[in-house]
């Protein structure tokens, strides 16, 4: 059926506009950012399609390119919108994170690194810099690796928080394998970090590893200490 024919407090766009987008389901919202279905397809259904086929809309929306343009109803210009969607996201929650007056729990740091480098395919290696009051100064992507490795040099990340002036720091990088799981590598650098740090009285609070799930917490876990 023609989405034109539904009840008006059906349709995507509609239901968003009266109600909020926190009431549709996944397909819905997509829907809403296709704007239009394919021939014998109506936008919902070619949404709910998309979603079943990659596996949700996470894995949707973190798909390679070719991928996305083998499918009915993406082309160039919807991929470029579904990019630029991601990226507005991604900076949204930046710009929060970096104008919160204080850091609001533990729970709340990790969801976020969670949303900047979750999608990232290979391992890369980052610091959210806190000011005295441990409230957010910058957050940075400092180096970036192969699907299991990222060289990390120390001196850099120095070098960085005096730039910000940071009085601490919580220093993250992801695991693409999806294993959050510390190696005893990433133990070993992050004691090798505090210590370069505390030379200039840069105090290092935890080390968040992302993978699927939860991130891990290394100072909750007690891999090292607070």
């Amino acid at each position: 059926m023609n989405i034109r024919e539904w009840p008006l407090d059906e349709r995507p766009r509609e239901k968003l506009l009266a109600r909020g987008a926190q009431v549709l389901s996944d397909g819905e919202l997509l829907a809403v950012l296709l704007g239009s279905g394919v021939a014998g397809r109506n936008v919902v259904d070619l949404a709910r399609s998309l979603l079943k086929r990659f596996g949700g809309l996470r894995v949707f929306l973190e798909a390679d390119r070719a991928a996305l343009l083998r499918e009915p109803g993406i082309g160039p210009v919807k991929y470029a919108q579904l990019q630029a969607l991601l990226e507005i996201g991604r900076r949204y929650l930046d710009e929060t994170i970096e104008r919160a007056p204080a850091l609001e729990s533990p729970a709340a740091v990790r969801r976020y690194l969670k949303s900047m480098l979750r999608h990232e395919r290979c391992e890369v290696f980052g610091c959210l810099f806190l000011d005295t009051r441990h409230r957010p100064v910058a957050f940075e992507i400092l180096f970036r690796g192969t699907i299991d490795r990222a060289s990390i040099y120390p001196r850099e990340v120095v070098r960085r928080s005096l730039l910000h002036n940071a009085a601490a720091l919580i220093i993250c990088h992801n695991h693409p394998s999806g294993n959050s799981a510390p190696s005893q590598d990433d133990v070993h650098l992050t004691r090798t970090l505090k210590q370069a740090l505390a030379l200039i009285d840069v105090r290092v609070l935890d080390h968040v590893i992302v993978g699927d799930g939860e991130p891990l917490s290394m100072v909750e876990q007690g891999w090292i200490g607070a």
